[in-house]
């Protein structure tokens, strides 16, 4: 910190030493809920629902950005097997059927958790729909901030909100040529 108790951002030392990017007290840099003084606010750059493959690139293309120290990027993939505790099926596929509100959805969700996040955040997130194979993209989400810690805190937050709360249904498809939806209690 300098004599004003401004941060020195122009590398990684200052005149008292080694500086880390964190706050007093805060060890992950993550100031919650404010940005760095001069940002703009949190921002939702992408969201979106597809029926073709996923780019990873795509999502951190749209969340690089000069101010952002940390991007956390989440990607979220059919796995072969389902998520019971014994792995009673072998997962062959799964179908995503998505309600006609749900891009909506998805954007204000989206909004609300970029709404909550320090000043100069910038979010994306892209869902599939369709049929997908084992090991196909699901969920692309990705967070980019000033700090790591917002990056990581940001991005868990909004896959968790997309989970549960966007109407996306899941039906895996199991290698024995059953099929089951999943979590349909929403």
């Amino acid at each position: 910190m300098s004599d004003d108790g401004a941060r020195n951002e122009d590398g990684p030392w200052n005149e008292d030493g080694p500086w880390n990017g964190a706050a007093a007290g805060d060890a992950t840099g993550a100031v919650s809920g404010a940005g760095t003084a001069g940002q703009r606010p949190a921002a939702v750059v992408l969201t979106a629902l597809r029926g073709t493959p996923l780019s990873l690139a795509e999502v951190l293309d749209a969340v690089s950005r000069p101010g952002v120290g940390g991007t956390a990027l989440f990607v979220g993939t059919v796995r072969d097997n389902d998520a019971e505790p014994d792995g009673a099926h072998a997962v062959s596929g799964l179908d995503y059927s998505a309600h006609p509100d749900a891009a909506r959805v998805l954007a204000e969700v989206a909004a609300e958790v970029a709404g909550g996040a320090p000043d100069g955040t910038v979010l994306a997130v892209v869902h599939r729909t369709g049929s997908l194979a084992v090991g196909e993209l699901a969920i692309v989400a990705a967070a980019g901030s000033a700090h790591r810690g917002a990056a990581f805190e940001t991005c868990r937050r909004l896959v968790d909100e997309v989970k549960a709360r966007v109407p996306i249904w899941k039906r895996e498809h199991y290698v024995d040529g059953s099929a089951s939806w999943v979590g349909m209690t929403r």
